[in-house]
């Protein structure tokens, strides 16, 4: 028997009517308003009807093949799933764009907050060094000789200017330079590091430790001679340490005995050679540095106490433009300004000025077994230094050789306190105190180093390093 499907139509908003004649064909079906069941003898399809019209009208139904439905569906189905899926390429390419943004955004963010750190680390330490300034005033008072230098090494300072901003750029912008490394807890326990470009293999390490009267000291004193030591390939840490009146001659030791115990314990984690490292320091600290040596060796000869660092650490040290016995320098400092009641009151009192005078520690006889302890001392000193006589440096190194340490003194003819140190690297060109540094650390590579390192160029106009030498308040 054939298969039938069933079809229901049906009116249900109209009451039923009256029957109705109806007439089929293949095609077509009329449909009166009489319910009757229909059966075409053509077509394998039933129809209920039920017309509820009043009418007499005849309703026409065309009847529709089942396949265009399906196609129909198939082809929404179709345009259904390809508009979802460019929906998705789009929803993709748009999440892509997020993420570029993102990530472009948080560079931007991350580029901003770092300069924001250092600008406020920059703010700090300004910060510190004007409040220390303003204390320091009212200890030295406002006197004619004290105006008169602060005039002079304003002048100093506005000669030197060009030099200046080209180190400031390098010290505030390469990368080369890692500042405001903490290394203890105090306030100022803080180390510049200055890295060369070429990084291959363990480079010898100078510990830095700057001058400043022990009053306006600041590690980034030392950003001239970090720059030029960095381009020959070695690494320089510049140590700060508290200064006057925010500490005395003993906190500045301590601080810097941790600062070097940090080089000689963390150096290697920044490509440094901790079976090479040197201490240096410069005008006071030259005095710090050989204080903070002599201190440690008298640790180490008393057993009992213990060091987190040891002198036989250090290769060497190197003192420029230094003073080591306050007993001879007190009056000399006072003529110069700094006055015998503030330094007294930095050097702790009248004993104070034999135990931190380092060429006096020496030779006491209880420190015999410290001494044998000391590495190469080697002292630079230009004759023409006001500031602090070379007088101290040869009389320092005489009374190391007697003592059976190995100690030299080299002399630079007509050189000034800050020749040394500030006039002659900015000058360019050939540079002696430099190159015996370097000879001194590098040994048998030096001329290796100095051939394949860039010229020194010149940072400030000569007739403005003569004005600038002429009126120096040092």
């Amino acid at each position: 028997m054939q298969s039938q499907s069933l079809l229901p139509i049906s009116n249900p908003s109209s009451p039923p009517s009256p029957s109705c004649a109806i007439t089929t064909t293949t095609d077509t079906m009329l449909l009166t308003s009489e319910p009757h069941i229909i059966s075409s003898p053509s077509s394998s399809t039933i129809l209920f009807v039920q017309d509820d019209d009043h009418d007499d009208n005849v309703s026409k139904i065309e009847k529709k093949p089942l396949l265009s439905r399906a196609f129909s569906y198939t082809s929404s189905s179709s345009s259904s799933l390809s508009s979802s899926s460019s929906s998705v390429k789009q929803q993709q390419q748009q999440q892509q764009r997020r993420r570029r943004v993102g990530s472009e955004n948080s560079l931007l963010s991350g580029a901003v907050g770092s300069c924001r750190r250092d600008m406020g680390r920059a703010a700090n330490d300004t910060y510190v060094v004007t409040r220390l300034s303003f204390k320091l005033l009212r200890y030295l008072g406002v006197g004619y000789r004290w105006i008169v230098r602060f005039l002079a090494l304003g002048c100093y300072a506005v000669l030197l200017i060009p030099g200046f901003i080209q180190v400031g750029y390098y010290y505030f912008y390469s990368s080369q330079v890692h500042r405001g490394v903490v290394y203890g807890d105090q306030p100022r326990n803080r180390l510049d590091l200055y890295l060369p470009k070429n990084m291959n293999g363990p480079k010898p390490v100078v510990a830095f430790v700057t001058g400043g009267a022990w009053i306006i000291g600041y590690k980034a004193w030392g950003s001239l001679l970090g720059q030029q030591l960095s381009e020959r390939d070695i690494i320089v840490a510049c140590i700060d340490y508290r200064n006057f009146p925010q500490g005395t001659i003993s906190d500045m030791v301590k601080d810097a005995s941790q600062g070097i115990s940090f080089i000689c314990n963390k150096i290697a984690e920044y490509g440094g050679d901790p079976n090479r490292i040197y201490l240096m320091g410069q005008s006071a600290g030259a005095h710090i540095a050989a204080c903070t040596l002599l201190e440690q060796a008298i640790k180490e000869a008393d057993a009992e106490q213990r060091a987190s660092w040891s002198v036989s650490q250090i290769k060497a040290y190197f003192g420029l433009s230094g003073g080591y016995n306050f007993l001879k320098l007190i009056d000399h400092f006072h003529s110069r300004g700094l006055y015998r009641s503030i330094l007294l009151s930095i050097m702790e009192g009248e004993q104070g000025l034999r135990r931190y005078s380092p060429e006096v520690m020496a030779q006491d006889p209880n420190a015999k077994n410290a001494v044998s302890l000391l590495p190469p001392i080697v002292l630079f000193h230009g004759t023409a230094d006001y500031s602090i006589p070379c007088d101290s440096s040869k009389s320092f190194a005489d009374t190391l050789k007697a003592l059976g340490v190995k100690a030299e003194c080299n002399l630079y003819e007509g050189k000034t306190h800050t020749d040394l140190f500030l006039q002659d690297p900015m000058r360019g060109g050939i540079d002696d105190m430099l190159d015996d540094l370097i000879t001194t650390i590098h040994g048998d590579n030096s001329e290796t180093i100095r051939a394949n390192s860039t010229p020194r160029k010149r940072l400030v106009p000569e007739f403005m390093l003569k004005m600038a030498r002429s009126v120096s308040p040092f």
